[in-house]
This record gives structure tokens, C-alpha cells and sequence, in this order.
């Protein structure tokens, strides 16, 4: 059946299908709306939890997938509406027929003019019908286009950490091995993207063809491209479809553009969140982190008004924490760095024995302890951090202070970190907290 096409038979059924092929992509949009709109909240959800957990890896999936939605959600719906109005005209046509410019009686300036520009009813259905058609196409090669992209971002990233950053592996060999493999990747997306939006330049020059040939042929595996090329060039051989291509991305940067505008009614209200000692910030509060996407960005208590004699201090964790700790004691950092991105199927650490892991963990405790200090206005409080997890099951560290000698009113919760710099110990207010206590 390789040679099916060729067949008669199979182009009838083609030609068949191309002429009926409107109901199907009505409901398939339909459908694709509608698990799409449903989909997007649980995804932005997930991305919001991995950014703010700084899974890079599961974040930037994520957010390839929020964007695939949107411009899924975007184009489906436009050729949704320019089907039904491709159904309507339908519809009118078979009452009206064509358009009789003389039953109008209009001026000869103006039937000569509409004449000119909408010349039949039947063009006009013919021209929503090509739109529609495209819009449908053209929705689900965007989506591959986005892939693409990823994937070489992906690559050189992935290249960066494997091999020129490794320091598992000698430094000859990382460099001989890692910077030509990242140059070829670099120069061949330049050449890719050159192409794209030059629509083939470098296809059609004999000696630039030349030398663009074995970039062509690596990166029609490496984006996937062998997947969908035949849609590509289907576009790029009409053109009409050549034309529309060519004016989507600027269209799509346009709304960007024009979605940014915002009104705006005050100079400072706005822009007081930055300021966390007069901002009331609900995600710096644990009784208020209640919906699902709901979490932490670097440290709460327990809520705005307080009763208890306590005040309960989570501090998220963050990689750059563990990054300091290794540089106050760098035998804290193991052999083999287990973060990032790692197989269950294979283990990249050798076993650690419980009273030496013991050790480290108490030791790791003891430098966070003293690199992190929580103050009361302008007091420090004695704070013992633990490991722990709130309630949104993010990691982080967790002490209690007693507030029992506090007064009545408005206080701040102030959490400090002490880093080193270029041999230098800095102190930095990490956050501010207000909070407002009173006595049972």
C-alpha cells in the first residue's frame, strides 16, 4: 500500500474528503476548544508550582504547553467563526443567489467600484473557504514550529550542562567535544531561522545551498521537522498560503502588543507589592494560601492577625540556598551532585551510610541556622530552622519565635540572609513581613 496514492481511486476519495472535510474540522474544533479551555487552568497550575519550586526542566515544558494552548485556543476559535459565517453565506446564497448590483440602483461610481472589489458572491465564499481551510492547517503547524523551537533551545542548554559545564568530565575533553557541537548547533539555527523567514533563500543560492545542506539535513531530525515538512512546503508552494504565512507572526506579535495595554489608576498602589514592608502580600500568609495554585515565593507565617503567642516562620527552599551552603562548607557538596535532571533508572550517587548522612544533614542545618537570621521590627529572635514542608507540600525550613512579650499592634516579621560575595560577607533582607498581633 506504499504506492496507494498513485492510485485513482485514492485521489477520488481525496478530492471526496477535501470537498466534505469542513464538518470534520468544525468538530474537531469544537471538541479541541473545549478540552483545551478545560485543560489550560490545571496546566497553568502545574507550571505556576514548578516555576515557583524552580524546576527549570518541568517549567519550561509547561510553558511551551501554556503558549501551544493559547495559540490552539486563538486559532480555533477565529476559524470557528469564519466557518460559520462560510455556513451563512452558504445559506443566503441559496435565497439570494448572486449579487445583483443593478437591483441596487446605485450610483454608477458605486456599482463600478463594488463591482470591482467584491465582483460575486460565489468569490466571496470561495475566498472564506480558503481562509478557513488554512486557519485549520495552519494552527497545528504553529504548534510544530513552537516544538521546534524548544527543542533546540533545549539542546544547547542541554549541551551547556552535559558537557562544557561538567566538571565530571577532564577539561580537554569538554571543550574538544562540547564547543563544536555547540557552535554547529548555534550556527545551524541561525541558518534555519534565516531560511524560514526568508521562505528558502538559502535554498535557491547554488553555493549557500552548499554549505546550508548538512545544517538542513542534521536539524530536520533534531526539530522534528521531517515530521510535518510536507505541510511546510504544501504552504510554501500557493501563493496565497505562501502570503498568509508570511504575515502571522507579525500578526501574532501585534496582539501581543496590543494585550499589554492595561489601565492604570494609581502611581503607588500597584507598584507596592515590590515593597513588602507596606504591601500585605496574602501569599506571605499560610491561613491564606487556599486555592491550588496558591504558594509561597520565599517565606510566610501563619497569618495577618495572631493571637498566639508564636509566630510560625516557613522559609521556601531554593537551589541557590544550597549553592551558599556549599560555599560556607564545600565538603557538604557530594562527589556526585544528584540535582537537575536524573533517571530513577540510573542511580548517578553511590549510597550515602546513615550516621554519616546524619552528620551532614545536622551540619547543612547548622550553616542554614546561622546564615539566616529572623527579626521582630527591629530585634533579632533566637530561631532553630528545621527541614520541613508547608501545606502546599513545598520544601523549606521552619522555626518558631516567641511573641508572648510582644505588644498590642501592627509588628514585622523581617527574615535576613548572610552570603558571601567575592570574599565578602553580605547581609540581605530576603523578606518583610507585616503582621499584627494581640494579646488572648
Amino acid at each position: 500500500m506504499s504506492n496507494g496514492y498513485k492510485d485513482s481511486k485514492f485521489k477520488e476519495l481525496l478530492d471526496k474528503l477535501q470537498q466534505e472535510s469542513w464538518q470534520l474540522e468544525l468538530l474537531i474544533s469544537g471538541f479541541a476548544i473545549f478540552g483545551l479551555i478545560s485543560a489550560f487552568p490545571h496546566i497553568e497550575t502545574a507550571f505556576n508550582i514548578a516555576h515557583n519550586s524552580e524546576q527549570t526542566y518541568a517549567s519550561n515544558v509547561l510553558r511551551i504547553s501554556l503558549i501551544s494552548c493559547s495559540i490552539l485556543i486563538f486559532n480555533l476559535v477565529i476559524h470557528v467563526i469564519l466557518r460559520g459565517l462560510w455556513i451563512g453565506a452558504l445559506g443566503l446564497r441559496y435565497i439570494s443567489g448572486d449579487i445583483e448590483f443593478d437591483e441596487l440602483k446605485y450610483q454608477s461610481n458605486f456599482t463600478k467600484h463594488l463591482k470591482k472589489k467584491i465582483i460575486s458572491f460565489d468569490r466571496y465564499i470561495g475566498r472564506l473557504e480558503d481562509y478557513c481551510s488554512v486557519m485549520f492547517a495552519v494552527s497545528f503547524l504553529l504548534i510544530f514550529y513552537l516544538i521546534s523551537l524548544f527543542i533546540v533551545i533545549f539542546s544547547i542548554v542541554f549541551i551547556l550542562n552535559l558537557l562544557i559545564n561538567n566538571h565530571d568530565i577532564p577539561q580537554t575533553l569538554r571543550y574538544i567535544l562540547g564547543f563544536p557541537i555547540l557552535i554547529f548547533i548555534i550556527l545551524g539555527a541561525l541558518f534555519v531561522f534565516i531560511d524560514f523567514v526568508t521562505q528558502g533563500f538559502l535554498k535557491k543560492k547554488k553555493w549557500l545551498s552548499k554549505i546550508y545542506f548538512p545544517f538542513y539535513l542534521a536539524f530536520s531530525y533534531l526539530t522534528l521537522t521531517f515530521l510535518y515538512r510536507p505541510l511546510v512546503y504544501n504552504f510554501l508552494d500557493n501563493k496565497f498560503t505562501k502570503r498568509i504565512s508570511f504575515f502571522l507572526i507579525p500578526i501574532y506579535i501585534a496582539i501581543l502588543f496590543l494585550l499589554s495595554f492595561k489601565v492604570n489608576n494609581t502611581n503607588y498602589l500597584t507598584k507596592a507589592k515590590y515593597v513588602s514592608e507596606a504591601y500585605v502580600h496574602d501569599k506571605n500568609y499560610e491561613n491564606l494560601l487556599e486555592k491550588e495554585d496558591d504558594l509561597a515565593k520565599v517565606a510566610t507565617i501563619q497569618s495577618k492577625v495572631t493571637q498566639e503567642p508564636y509566630l510560625k516562620v516557613f522559609k521556601v527552599f531554593r537551589e541557590q540556598v544550597e549553592n551558599e551552603i556549599y560555599s560556607y562548607h564545600p565538603s557538604l557538596k557530594p562527589e556526585n551532585d544528584t540535582r537537575g535532571l536524573k533517571s530513577n533508572m540510573i542511580s548517578f550517587a553511590s549510597e550515602i551510610p546513615f550516621k554519616k548522612r546524619d552528620s551532614l544533614t545536622n551540619k547543612y542545618l547548622e550553616i542554614f541556622n546561622n546564615t539566616h537570621q529572623v527579626f521582630i521590627d527591629s530585634l533579632q529572635f533566637q530561631s532553630e530552622f528545621l527541614i520541613s514542608k508547608n501545606k502546599k507540600n513545598q520544601p523549606g525550613f521552619e522555626t518558631f519565635i516567641n511573641i508572648k512579650n510582644l505588644h498590642d499592634g501592627k509588628h514585622s516579621m523581617i527574615l535576613k540572609r548572610i552570603y558571601i560575595q567575592e570574599n565578602d560577607t553580605l547581609t540581605q533582607t530576603e523578606i518583610n513581613i507585616p503582621f499584627w498581633y494581640f494579646k488572648l
